[in-house]
């Protein structure tokens, strides 16, 4: 297909690769646009209404969730505002700015498109005992159709090539593989097919393949979000910790697997394709400092949802009208594997512009915007 140029670098240092990658944050301009567009890939940490129309479990158009942003009930698994929506404003989009795929039209398209689907993993199958959702290979298709309609906007493809390489991509998925397929044995038998590092190994070859076609259609600025801290989710603690406040490790350690072969990726993506740019972002790392200093953030909760049933309120998630806790910002987590706008709007600007050395690699989402 067009923006094949240059693909065949992108092909030899994809082709070998057999390592890990994760959920990721993208940016974009409002303005004075930083970027020109940002286009979101994700699942439920990052979608904004893409479920909301289809034949799923995994949606959240009702109250209590989006009790506090701007307009109530959107579609984000949140009390407000993701991770991707707070890297979104510091590069200067308005909150409207990036549609849903699901609604986006017209000159719309123009700022980017949020393609993000809760449930959705790498894999196909991931998911599916919830029902609708949109795969990450599903969610690369529409894309592609997205430039196709960028294509007729813009008058050529070399234009719109051009306008596509100054745009951020934000990637961050694969809690899913984890959260709905590795760890769901009564579901799903990849744990008993392989071990966590070759489950890894099986999801980054699968997500290469999806980069690979994005890189194809004219994408350049890949901010690869990691996975975050499955293990200190309420839902975790709920089903797998004795005292509900440590932290499952064999969970972690898989997510760590994944996370480790996602830096790999960007390492030798940097080094074999020389158009185009990868950072890594570290949710988990980003995540644990939430986790570890809770106060230093205002927090005080960090093993409990704010809102939810069972266990650590972890059991299941918001039941539509449920009364969520009054001191949400309180809480590190707003559900039982979602964090709530208090901790996302931390994780977002930490992409957007690094704290600590260790939050992106090897450089954060405001430099690769400016790059």
């Amino acid at each position: 297909m067009f923006f094949a140029m240059g693909s065949g670098k992108l092909i030899s240092a994809f082709s070998w690769l057999v390592l890990g990658v994760s959920v990721v944050m993208i940016g974009g301009g409002e303005a004075q646009p930083q970027v020109p567009c940002l286009f979101i890939f994700g699942d439920s940490l990052v979608d904004n209404g893409n479920n909301n129309n289809i034949n799923s479990l995994a949606k959240a158009n009702y109250l209590p969730y989006g009790i506090d942003f701007p307009g109530g009930p959107s579609g984000r698994f949140s009390n407000g505002k993701t991770t991707v929506d707070a890297v979104a404003e510091l590069l200067g989009f308005n909150e409207n700015d990036i549609p849903p795929y699901a609604r986006a039209r017209g000159q719309q398209i123009l700022k980017g498109v949020n393609y993000a689907s809760a449930a959705a993993g790498i894999r196909d199958e991931t998911g599916q005992q919830l029902g609708g959702r949109t795969s990450f290979s599903g969610q690369v298709n529409n894309y592609k159709t997205t430039v196709s309609q960028l294509v007729q906007l813009l008058g050529d493809e070399n234009s719109t090539a051009n306008y596509l390489s100054k745009c951020i991509f934000s990637v961050g998925i694969g809690s899913n593989d984890y959260l709905n397929n590795y760890f769901m044995p009564l579901y799903y038998s990849s744990s008993r097919q392989y071990t966590p590092q070759q489950f890894a190994d099986l999801l980054i070859q699968q997500y290469t393949q999806q980069l690979r076609t994005l890189y194809n259609y004219g994408a350049r600025k890949f901010a690869l979000i990691g996975v975050g801290q499955i293990g200190c989710s309420p839902n975790a603690l709920a089903q797998n910790s004795a005292d509900g406040k440590t932290c499952v490790k064999r969970i972690n350690d898989a997510n760590q697997m994944f996370n480790n072969n996602l830096r790999q990726l960007v390492d030798s993506s940097n080094g074999n394709t020389p158009d185009a740019k990868f950072i890594y972002v570290n949710a988990y790392g980003i995540f644990q400092d939430l986790i570890d200093n809770p106060s230093a953030f205002g927090f005080k909760v960090t093993n409990a949802g704010c809102c939810g049933v069972g266990r650590n309120n972890g059991q299941i998630t918001c039941l539509p009208l449920q009364n969520p806790c009054p001191n949400r910002n309180e809480y590190v987590f707003w559900d039982a594997f979602h964090p709530g706008e208090a901790a996302n709007i931390i994780v977002g600007r930490r992409s957007y512009s690094a704290q600590n050395p260790s939050d992106a690699y090897p450089y954060d989402i405001s430099r690769l915007a400016q790059i």
